[in-house]
């Protein structure tokens, strides 16, 4: 050992001995920086990852390390001093690793040397240090499987530049080997056993952040064998004029079993998958706990099947591997009841016609072209989730994101592959127990307690439900095995001390008929479980099976194993049509849609009866528009019921078809959110940490003018980053960027909400102000580089809040806008002649209406109507260059934050999503990247400043050492 560690130091003195060590450590540092910069152009990117630089690494590797040890063995050889080392009393192997960890030593200072650019993006953005860490170390692993093989390289070659080119041409191969441009010729096996051998391949995997012992050993793998090729060549020089003999063949022996063993061994591992280390933030490469809940309910086996073509596209080919790792996991994880299989559709037509005509996968063409052709392949990319007689399809456009670099690089990459799966899984988990035993799922008895009057005092539609009730219950109880009783009681048969019980608690209100009829009844239905209570709301038609429904859709909200329905209201719109010279009306919310139907049963609400669908869990109203009264009573009576109302509502309209233009307008919801002491002022909020927006200009060209788009920052789009989220609600899980367009300060009252639960969610930066005017077109020559005047103080502003308890209803102590219309239209004259009296006995409307709600209501706003539209998410798409769905991310977190479903919001918050760096200038740019040159060269003149004082002090112990010895002589 003490002689290796003489070696080391030694090797690694000399190479500092001349100006050589400095020019090579600085072409390093210069060609990593310009290649992060301006090759990969890491501020086009926007993302706060330093990836480029890892993925540039094995190619600056090979060129640093032929640099290094080209002269390790070469340079004895000139001098001369191989036959001395060769003579001395010192093992081979000794003097072969001290020359390894002197060469990695310099390796391990030069990355040293790169850390100051890891550090400046941490301060840019919210940077994972996991796959910075693994990439440091996948360096570090590749370039001692580099150093193996210049070392041998130069000890079979007398020329240092000789050895600088084998050593290259080498390394090269082998990271070529595993390359897509040379995988891409292949299959999908064929060019997975290409990635198992390629030096390449394995170190992206490294670079994610996964630390996997199959990788590690690979790398010892080619460090052994070269390794061993090195001793063995020293130890040939040593008999080169001596006869063979059984010495010389027994080491030759040995030395093949030893790198055929290392050699075996990598293919042996390369099955075992379990063996790794997920150093992300969130461990977004590992199976959550979550998921593992969710296996942990099968009843029945679940098969996952990957269709993954042999040929497909090259973007596409690296990610297989990863998915059928994943997979594993899953099969691992979910035991005999988890089912993985992977198909080549075109080896498989049974089961290529299966998939097509049973599942509807069917293959994608993607055009590939290179330097020598273009072509069309025709492959699948998919995966079948079955469970039962339920099934769910992934396609290639549900598992990827797609970034554009620029005009011709795409980088392609898997988005969030757990939760896509997971959720996969869920829904058709839930599916099948929605047509199975609904009781299954329920953990505690659920009571019904019907508060009923006499029957002389009900209209003979109540007296006729509460039969049909009576008898559904009877259907439950059997159903049920002991979870469920059902209970009726007459609020007035106690003196009204029910009813005056019901009217505290619940905020029951006696019912009429009319609005004119002087009797009044009794006719609420609740079903409670533990401390939770829920209103089952009459059906509209006072059907059996419609009361069936109402009652199921109650106790689902008991379960954990059954699809929630998401009510949800949006404007009436309609899409452009150019070809009639028609513009899109209102605003489009399909993304919005599209996303909350991963995960739930999504039914359109139309509030204009005045009722909330029976089924809903929860009602989302997104940009409302003069709402009348019996829209609002809906929504008030549905968070009477102890639901949750999302709202997304601004004081103001968006035109985006014409001139950009915003106006004032009422949302309905004005009078009716200040009764809950919540308001939205009517002004917006800029700030000038915003997103870009692209802008219509003109330029006038003598009597010409020219209609220009230019991409400029627009305080209007208000930037919200982690400082101004609240985190610890888990609303934001998994987005660390969030845009609100034309966004309004949210106003809260404490003294009105006081007993209630009150978040502040989103906030603007502590720089943003308010502005009340409409014009909202920027002007830079007359405010700069804002393109607006900042008026009043700046300051932080609420733009999303969650108020959760009880509330006292909007419409207590009013007569019911239901009954309001029914006395109207008795009002009207019949017409003459009508002879269909006797038919038409008038039908009662049966109104129920209640005034006070459980602690479980809750009202979540954002104060923008636009963000969560179709047309604000392609634009900010179109600037970002990816599917920006931030905004419907955040909704859909909303979503299952209120319907308690916390599995795949955890799963999502570990997804693979964007870290975008903050907003910042130009110029500023500028100094971040002349900052990072600046740091580098200051590194080097740190190591140079302490070579020059180790040489001192080791000239200074020589003349200690010598002056002696001269007074001596």
């Amino acid at each position: 050992m003490s002689t290796m560690l003489r070696v080391a130091k030694k090797e690694f003195g000399v190479f500092f001995s001349t100006p050589a060590a400095f020019v090579v450590l600085g072409a390093f540092l210069a060609a990593t920086l310009f290649v992060f910069f301006w090759v990969e152009t890491f501020f086009a990117r926007n993302i706060a990852e330093i990836r480029s630089l890892f993925e540039w690494m094995p190619v600056l590797l090979i060129f640093l390390v032929a640099a290094i040890t080209m002269r390790m063995w070469a340079e004895e050889r000139r001098a001369g001093t191989l036959e001395f080392l060769l003579t001395a009393p010192v093992r081979p192997i000794s003097l072969v690793l001290g020359k390894f960890f002197a060469c990695l030593g310099l390796i391990a200072l030069a990355l040293l040397l790169t850390l100051p650019l890891a550090i400046t993006v941490s301060f840019l953005g919210p940077l994972d240090w996991g796959p910075v860490l693994g990439g440091y170390v996948a360096a570090l692993c590749l370039a001692a499987a580099y150093i193996a093989i210049g070392l041998f390289v130069s000890i079979k070659s007398e020329s240092q530049i000789v050895s600088l080119i084998a050593t290259s041409l080498i390394c090269g191969l082998l990271y070529l080997i595993g390359s897509d441009t040379l995988s891409a010729f292949f299959g999908n096996q064929g060019a997975e056993i290409l990635q198992l051998l390629g030096s390449g391949s394995r170190f992206k995997s490294i670079t994610r952040g996964v630390i996997d012992l199959r990788d590690i050993y690979y790398y010892l793998c080619i460090m052994g064998i070269f390794l061993s090729l090195n001793i063995y060549g020293l130890e040939k020089i040593r008999w080169a004029d001596n006869p063979a003999s059984s010495y010389h063949r027994s080491w030759q022996i040995a030395c093949g079993l030893l790198i055929a063993n290392f050699f075996v061994a990598n293919f042996w591992l390369a099955s075992l998958g379990g063996f790794r280390s997920d150093m992300t933030k969130g461990h977004i490469y590992s199976i959550s706990e979550a998921t593992r809940s969710y296996l942990h309910q099968l009843r029945e086996p679940l098969l996952i099947r990957g269709y993954f073509s042999a040929q497909t596209h090259p973007l596409l080919a690296p990610l297989v591997p990863r998915l059928r790792d994943l997979l594993a996991e899953y099969a691992v994880a979910g035991g005999d009841k988890v089912r993985v299989e992977f198909v080549d559709p075109a080896e498989n037509p049974d089961l290529e016609q299966e998939a097509g005509q049973k599942y509807g996968i069917r293959p994608v063409p993607f055009q590939t072209e290179s330097k020598y052709q273009a072509s069309v392949t025709n492959s699948y990319f998919d995966i079948l989730v079955r469970y039962g007689d339920q099934f769910e399809t992934l396609g290639f456009r549900d598992l990827i994101e797609v970034k554009a670099q620029n005009e011709r690089n795409l980088d392609v990459d898997l988005r969030n592959p757990e939760y896509d799966i997971t959720r996969a899984i869920k829904k058709v988990l839930y599916s099948y127990q929605g047509g199975g035993d609904l009781f299954s799922s329920i953990n505690k008895p659920v009571a019904l307690t019907g508060y009923f009057s006499a029957d002389e005092l009900l209209p003979e539609e109540l007296r006729k439900l509460k039969t049909d009730l009576l008898a559904l219950t009877n259907e439950l109880k059997t159903e049920s095995n002991g979870r469920f009783t059902a209970t009726v009681v007459d609020p007035d048969a106690d003196n009204g001390k029910t009813a005056k019980k019901i009217k505290q608690e619940y905020g029951f209100q006696p019912m009429r008929a009319s609005l004119f009829d002087q009797n009044s009844f009794w006719f609420y239905i609740t079903l409670a479980s533990g401390e939770q209570v829920l209103e089952i709301p009459l059906p509209e038609d006072l059907a059996k099976e419609s009361l069936r429904q109402s009652i199921q859709a109650g106790l689902k909200r008991f379960t954990s194993g059954f699809a929630k329905t998401v009510a949800l209201n949006v404007p009436e719109s309609s899409p452009p049509m150019p070809q009639f010279g028609m513009p899109a009306r209102g605003l489009q919310f399909t993304a919005l849609k599209d996303v909350l139907s991963q995960e739930h049963v999504v039914t359109d609400a139309d509030l204009r009866k005045g009722q909330v669908p029976s089924k809903a869990d929860l009602l989302l109203v997104a940009a409302p528009e003069n709402l009348d009264e019996k829209q609002l009573f809906a929504i008030d009576q549905f968070l009477m019921q102890g639901g949750t109302v999302i709202i997304a509502a601004s004081p103001y309209t968006v035109n985006l078809n014409n001139e950009l233009s915003i106006a004032p307008h009422k949302t309905g919801l004005e009078d009716w959110l200040a009764n809950y002491g919540i308001s939205m002022d009517k002004k917006l909020v800029l700030d000038p940490q915003n997103s870009p927006f692209p802008v219509p200009a003109e330029r006038h060209l003598g009597g010409f003018t020219v209609r220009e788009t230019h991409l400029v920052k627009y305080p209007y789009f208000v930037d919200i980053r982690p400082d101004g989220m609240n985190e610890e609600s888990g609303l934001t899980a998994g987005l660390n960027q969030i845009t609100l367009n034309w966004a309004s300060p949210i106003s809260i009252d404490q003294s009105k909400n006081k007993g209630r639960k009150v978040i502040r969610l989103l906030e603007s930066s502590n720089k943003s102000w308010l502005s009340a005017s409409t014009e909202v077109q920027p002007d830079f020559d007359q405010y700069g580089e804002l393109g607006f005047p900042i008026d009043g103080k700046q300051e932080k502003h609420l733009l999303a809040a969650a108020v959760e308890g009880r509330f006292s209803s909007y419409f207590a102590g009013k007569a019911s806008p239901l009954l309001k219309k029914e006395e109207k239209a008795e009002e009207k004259p019949k017409p003459e002649g009508d002879k269909k009296d006797d038919k038409e006995k008038k039908e009662q409307v049966i109104v129920r209406q209640l005034d006070k709600s459980p602690d479980t209501a809750r009202i979540i706003l954002f104060a923008s109507g636009s963000f969560l539209s179709d047309p604000i998410l392609g634009i900010s798409s179109s600037v970002m260059r990816s599917n920006y769905l931030a905004p419907v991310q955040l909704a859909a977190n909303a979503v299952d934050w209120s319907l308690e479903d916390r599995g795949l919001l955890s799963i999502r918050g570990r997804g693979h999503f964007s870290r975008t760096l903050d907003p910042m200038s130009k110029q500023k740019q500028v100094v971040v990247e002349y900052l990072n040159y600046a740091l580098a060269l200051l590194g080097l003149a740190l190591i140079w400043l302490i070579r020059r004082q180790l040489r001192q002090r080791t000239k200074r112990a020589q003349l200690a050492f010598l002056q002696p010895i001269s007074g001596r002589v």
